[in-house]
Order: structure tokens, then sequence, then C-alpha cells
């Protein structure tokens, strides 16, 4: 029967992440105490004004179908936010709404990949990134941006990277799984090095934007460089900044050829998002915005527990992130010791499993990142369960021998 599948499917494998979180689920259900570190998404409840602005949509009827990708009014809220915190100007025809930014990224690909088209990619990446590639037809091409570099992508080697087919670089600041953030003057290199490739074109996920600790400040490729605006798609989204992972809305801005493009893709697969989300995010991006600094110095103050107690454990070193709510620690001082169990710890999957069986925390490994030896936690709950696994992190470490 397996030959029934599409082809394609057989180039992609399920979301590594998700693995984590479910096989984390059945443990808990089976009475293991477990601390889940593998979601990305805030603990936080979704602002009230925001929740009351969906349940008012509900109440007025507007429940009925809505054009394909996005209200009115949401596209003109979303032009408000790129002018008012990106100093971006785009009209609503420039703009597009999709389920949550994964799927605007993925209508962006299918809708401009051709077979042999290259897409640049700085690892560690988001684990989605090179399999909606591959599903679009076109070709990941990895670039290493290596704890050396801050997890950042040098200007060297992205020059190095292009070729005549390069036809889209991914670009991800904050970073998800590093929480690395670009300055502006690390962008500014990186732009530089893309006005000389002009048929190369930037689809920025900016979904972490508010998540940035001072002194790092935010920028964004088209507000860094005005000349890359007509081949850069700015994508972002309600999910991280407003705690609304489940109400699935993301958006992207950029030139009509491809917003139009994304449109048609949309009308076929999903058609719109729902109403009343819609609704919800118009209130999240005009309405008070106080809930941002609030989270922001809650997960700041996360980050600095987590970093600190990491940095205690034998044989790990932590970096301390500019922004997202994940940290990616090196394990390469743990490989090649055994665990009291009598594994041997080879590889960062060996590492994020025993400890998982030992320990009852689950991480995950940095090869679904596209770089070992490392792993991923994500802060994203409380100060209480965070000390608690990281507590179990050291004892693990401790362990080996």
């Amino acid at each position: 029967m397996s030959s029934f599948i599409a082809e394609s499917l057989s180039r992609v494998k399920p979301s590594p992440t998700i693995a984590v979180t479910n096989k984390a689920a059945e443990l808990k259900a089976a009475g293991k105490d477990v601390i889940g570190l593998g979601a990305g998404e805030p603990d936080f409840d979704t602002p009230d004004n925001i929740k009351q602005a969906a349940i008012a949509a509900i109440q007025s009827g507007k429940t009925k179908y809505t054009a394909v990708d996005g209200i009115p009014d949401l596209k003109k809220a979303i032009c408000a936010k790129f002018k008012r915190e990106n100093g971006l100007d785009y009209k609503p025809s420039q703009v597009t709404v999709g389920t949550g930014g994964k799927q605007v990224l993925y209508n962006a690909l299918m809708a401009t990949l051709n077979p042999g088209d290259e897409v640049l990619i700085p690892a560690p990446y988001w684990v989605s990134y090179p399999d909606m590639v591959l599903l679009a037809g076109g070709s990941p091409v990895v670039v290493e941006a290596g704890m050396e570099t801050g997890f950042k992508l040098t200007a060297e080697a992205l020059r190095g990277a292009i070729t005549p087919k390069t036809k889209w670089l991914i670009f991800n600041s904050p970073s998800n799984p590093t929480g690395a953030g670009y300055t502006r003057a690390e962008l500014k290199a990186l732009t530089d090095v893309l006005l000389d490739f002009p048929h190369v074109w930037v689809m920025t996920d900016d979904m972490y934007e508010h998540l940035a600790f001072a002194p790092y400040e935010f920028c964004t490729p088209a507000e860094v460089e005005p000349k890359l605006y007509d081949r850069t798609l700015t994508v972002n989204g309600v999910s991280k900044a407003y705690a609304m992972t489940g109400w699935r809305i993301g958006y992207a801005a950029g030139p009509e050829m491809v917003i139009k493009a994304i449109a048609k893709i949309q009308s076929q697969s999903t058609s719109n998002p729902s109403s009343i989300s819609q609704w919800a995010a118009v209130e999240a991006l005009n309405g008070p915005q106080d809930y941002i600094p609030m989270s922001r110095e809650v997960f700041q103050r996360r980050r600095d527990l987590v970093v600190s107690m990491l940095n205690q454990a034998a044989g790990i070193h932590c970096p301390t992130p500019e922004g997202a709510f994940y940290v990616y620690p090196s394990i390469a001082g743990c490989i090649g010791k055994t665990a009291p169990s009598g594994r041997k710890i080879e590889t960062d999957e060996d590492f994020v499993t025993e400890l998982l069986e030992s320990e009852g925390v689950a991480v995950v490994q940095g090869a679904a990142f596209g770089l070992s030896p490392f792993f991923r936690i994500s802060y994203a709950t409380s100060d209480a369960a965070l000390e608690d696994a990281c507590s179990r992190i050291q004892r693990f470490c401790a362990a080996l021998k």
C-alpha cells in the first residue's frame, strides 16, 4: 500500500518537536513525572481584550467566510503595525493573512519554487523550513552558522552559498531554535551581500520580534536595507507576541505579484483563516500593547535562570541568547561518556533520549535543527518547572562517566 502515498512525502519527516511533545505526554499519561521543555509556545493566556474581541465577533455574527487572504480591517491593522514598529510602508493589497505563519511560509514557497530552485537556510534552523522547501519542489541548501559566530550567518558564508539557482534566503531573527538575534550591523553585512545578487529574494520569519532582550534591538531586512524592499517577503504573526498560538493567524507583506500568487494557493487549499481569529488579531494589533513588555520581562528572567543553571552542569556550555524563548546549549563535553544505565552518549539524540528516560526531562536534540551536538530547551514554562528541570539536567550530567 505504501506506493499509494505520494513520493514527495518520502522526502519529508514529521516534526521532531511535535514528536518530543507527544512522547512526553505519553510518559506523563503513564504516570511518569515528566517536565516537557519541547513545545515552542508561551505558557501565558491570551490577553483578555483579545478574547473579548473574539466573543464580540461571534455575538455580532462575524462567523461567515471572509476574503480568502484576510479581512480589510486586519490588513489595515497589519499595514499600521509595519509602519509603526518597523518603518515599512505597505498597502493592504501587499498583505496576506494565513492560518499561522507556517501556512504563509508554505504558501510563499509553493507559489514561487520550481524544480531545481535553491533556498538558503542557515543552520540551526526551525525544523519545518527544509521540509517545506522539499514539498514545494525546491532544494534546501543548508548553510552552517555555528556557536563560534553566535549561531549567526556571516556575510562570507552567505556569499559562498549563493549560486545562479538560489531563489530565496530564509532569515529568522530572533531565531528558533537558538534565540540568536542579529544586530543592525550584522544584518547590514548580509543585506550588502544580497545587493550584489539581484536574483535572490529574502523571506523573513519575524515571529519572535517582540521577544528581544535589551540591550539587543530587533530589526528586519527591508527596514535595514530599503533597496531590498521589492524582493523581501516580511512574515510575522500574533502567536508568540500575544500568546495566540491556537488562534492560528500569521501574515506577510511584500510585492503584490507574490501576495496574489499566495492568495491563489490559499484559495485552492484552506480558503480564509478563521473569521473569529481574524477579528481577535485586529484587536491584538490595534489594542493596548502592555502585554508585550510584561511577558518579555518574564521571559528574560527565565532565560537568565536557565542559562545560569545549565552552565553549572558538567559538560554543558550554554550561550546567552538575544531573544525568543529558547536556549541551545552545546553538549560537546558529554559526548563519549556513559550513563548509569550503561548507554553510551554518542550523539545529541542519545543524550535527549537518556535524559527523558532517566530524569523525565523532555528536550529536543540539535540534529533536528541541523546542528549537533546541541539540544534545545523552550523556557516558556514556569520558573519552578525550569528550576526543577535544570537541577535534573545537572544531576544527569554529573552521573555521566
